[in-house]
């Protein structure tokens, strides 16, 4: 059973541990908590940097620094999170950063770090034993890790004997390669699998296994999901891009990222419908230094979180 610390403040950010602030570069830690009968264990793929301004849209950069620091170029530092989930029966990943195999002028831009595999090999989680893969949506930063660029440049499935589940709406999407939005798909991280059978194409909310469903929230694209975790009367969503950051919790403090802005509102809204008066553990894709919570909303409708207590 998962715990939380003393509530946070409604309208401040929650407490950051000292060595690290959202904004900067950090050390890198395995987070492990429980949910129900489930493990959860949270890796990352490092931190990236992108835009400021586009993290936050609209909202005024006197406001949104308060939570997220910028750098001199201001770019904020965020995080790749990959969840990943022992249900006693299968071994799930939800995610999969950025990968190996952006150009080098992206890996310049980015400074992503590349440190999924590695983690892996923290956790003494062999790649192996995955059997299931689920991707929020098919931007680069969340799917790089799909496939592996070998040194002799081809590319081959990271996890060998997993299926991978996204919408086909997405896929067909990434094909259509837009101006908006082409920049953001790498055909190398899911055609592949595809190709392969190892890829499961979706229409809609569905359960993958017993306890692991995927649910459709449209904005960020029109067929991004969230995946939802339910064991033993405790329930929890890896919630992707809906709501990319602890500092994102506002249902206006949209990204200038999503396709679909005034839809990221109201499934904001209808996801805290549930989330928060069932105390769901939220987990966050880019939170530097959180990787997940409990959302919650006072009186005055100020959101504030409550970080969750690990495992050792």
């Amino acid at each position: 059973m998962w715990a939380t610390t003393a509530r946070v403040q409604p309208g401040l950010p929650p407490p950051r541990p000292k060595h690290l602030v959202l904004g900067q570069r950090g050390e890198k830690i395995v987070h492990k908590t429980t949910l129900g009968d489930f493990e959860l264990i949270m890796l990352s793929d490092g931190g990236y940097y992108l835009d400021g301004g586009a993290m936050f849209g609209v909202v005024p950069k006197v406001l949104w620094e308060k939570k997220c620091r910028p750098d001199e170029l201001n770019r904020v530092r965020l995080g790749l999170n990959t969840l990943v989930v022992r249900t006693g029966k299968h071994t799930i990943v939800v995610e999969t950063g950025i990968g190996n195999k952006l150009p080098e002028k992206a890996q310049s831009i980015y400074e992503n770090e590349m440190t999924l595999l590695t983690q892996f090999e923290q956790a003494g989680i062999d790649p192996g034993e995955v059997d299931v893969v689920i991707n929020t949506h098919l931007h680069f930063d969340h799917c790089g890790w799909n496939t592996t660029k070998r040194s002799d440049g081809t590319v081959v499935p990271t996890f060998p004997r997993a299926k991978y589940y996204y919408q086909e709406g997405e896929l067909e999407h990434a094909h259509r390669q837009l101006e908006r939005d082409r920049v953001s798909y790498l055909t190398d991280n899911y055609d592949p699998l595809v190709k392969n059978g190892q890829a499961v194409l979706l229409h809609g909310d569905r359960e993958i296994v017993p306890g692991v469903s995927v649910r459709v929230y449209p904005g960020h694209t029109r067929n991004h999901q969230a995946v939802l975790l339910s064991s033993n009367g405790q329930t929890g969503c890896y919630i992707g891009d809906l709501i990319p950051t602890s500092a994102h919790l506002h249902p206006t403090w949209v990204m200038a990222y999503d396709l679909f802005p005034l839809e990221t509102i109201e499934n904001r809204y209808r996801f805290y419908a549930e989330a928060i008066p069932q105390k769901w553990l939220v987990m966050f894709t880019h939170d530097l230094n959180v990787p997940w919570a409990c959302v919650n909303r006072n009186a005055e409708r100020k959101y504030s979180i409550e970080p969750v207590v690990e495992s050792v």
